[in-house]
C-alpha cells in the first residue's frame, strides 16, 4: 500500500483525492485577485504558476511574492511549479537558471513542495530532490505529453523511474486521441500504484475526452486533481466547484 504525505494538515495518498487550485496572475494585483477567489471555495493545495509571472526573471521578486502568498493563504500548502515551454509552460528557460530559481525558493521555506520537470534530466533532478530534501521540501516529479497518450508499458516504466530517483509524488499527463488513450492512462496508474508504488501518484488525461480522469482518478491510484478557482492552467481543467460537487457525491454515494 502505498505511504501517505503529511502536508501540514493534508494527508495526501489517503481518502478522497485532494484538491489543487493552479494560480496563473502575471503580476501581484492579479495573483491576489486569483488568492481572494481561492480563499472563497474549498481546496486543499494551491498550485504557483510562476512561469505566468511578469518578473520570474527577478528571484528576489519571487521569493518576496511567494511569501505573501504564504502569509495570505494560511494554512493551505503551496506547490511551486515553473513550467517550461517544452512542457507546455510559458518560460524558456536554462537548466541553470532553473536550478538556481528552485534553490533559491526552496531556501526560503515558503514551498512545501515543488515541481521538478523529468524531462529536464537525471542530473537537474538529482541536483534539485538533494536540495529540496535537505529543506523539508517534498518534490513532484512532472511529465507531460501534450501530443499524446504513450502505451502503458513506457507510462508504467515512466513512473518506476520517478520513484527510483525519489521523486516523494511522481506525476504524469498525457494528451489522449481516443477514449482507448484515456484507459490506457488509467490503466498505467492502477497498474503502478498496484505493484510498484510506495509514495502518492498523480496522473490525468488532458483536454475535453480525458476530463474523466479528473474526477475518477482516485478509483485508479491518483491521489489529487486540479480545479480551475478562475483560470484554468491545463486543457480539460474543471472548475474546482464542479470537482468538490462530484467527489462530494462519489464518497456520500459510497457512505450509503
Amino acid at each position: 500500500m502505498a505511504k501517505v504525505l503529511k502536508i501540514r494538515e493534508m494527508t495526501l495518498g489517503a481518502g478522497k483525492p485532494k484538491i489543487c487550485i493552479p494560480i496563473t496572475g502575471k503580476n501581484e494585483t492579479e495573483l491576489r485577485e486569483e488568492v481572494s477567489v481561492v480563499k472563497t471555495v474549498c481546496c486543499d493545495i494551491v498550485e504557483w504558476r510562476v512561469d505566468h509571472f511578469e518578473e520570474i526573471d527577478d528571484v528576489e521578486k519571487v521569493k518576496e511574492t511567494l511569501g505573501e502568498l504564504k502569509i495570505i493563504l494560511g494554512r493551505i500548502p503551496i506547490l511551486f511549479t515553473c513550467r517550461t515551454k517544452q512542457e507546455g509552460g510559458e518560460k524558456e528557460i536554462s537548466a541553470e537558471d532553473y536550478i538556481n530559481l528552485y534553490r533559491e525558493v526552496i531556501g526560503t521555506g515558503n514551498a512545501d513542495l515543488v515541481d521538478v520537470e523529468m524531462m529536464l534530466g537525471e542530473e537537474v533532478c538529482s541536483t534539485l530532490l538533494e536540495c529540496a530534501h535537505n529543506n523539508n521540501v517534498y518534490v513532484v516529479m512532472s511529465s507531460h505529453d501534450f501530443e499524446k497518450t504513450p502505451d502503458k508499458e513506457t507510462l508504467v516504466e515512466r513512473f518506476r523511474s520517478m520513484q527510483e530517483q525519489g521523486a516523494d509524488v511522481p506525476k504524469i499527463a498525457v494528451m489522449p486521441h481516443n477514449a482507448g488513450d484515456v484507459i490506457t492512462l488509467l490503466a498505467a496508474t492502477n497498474e503502478f500504484t498496484e505493484k510498484y508504488a510506495d509514495r502518492p501518484v498523480i496522473s490525468m488525461s488532458m483536454g475535453w475526452l480525458g476530463s474523466i480522469s479528473r474526477i475518477s482518478g482516485e478509483f485508479f491510484g491518483s491521489a489529487l486533481t486540479f480545479g480551475a478557482a478562475k483560470h484554468v492552467s491545463a486543457p480539460g481543467q474543471l472548475s474546482v466547484s464542479d470537482v468538490n460537487y462530484i467527489l462530494k457525491v462519489l464518497h456520500n454515494t459510497d457512505n450509503e
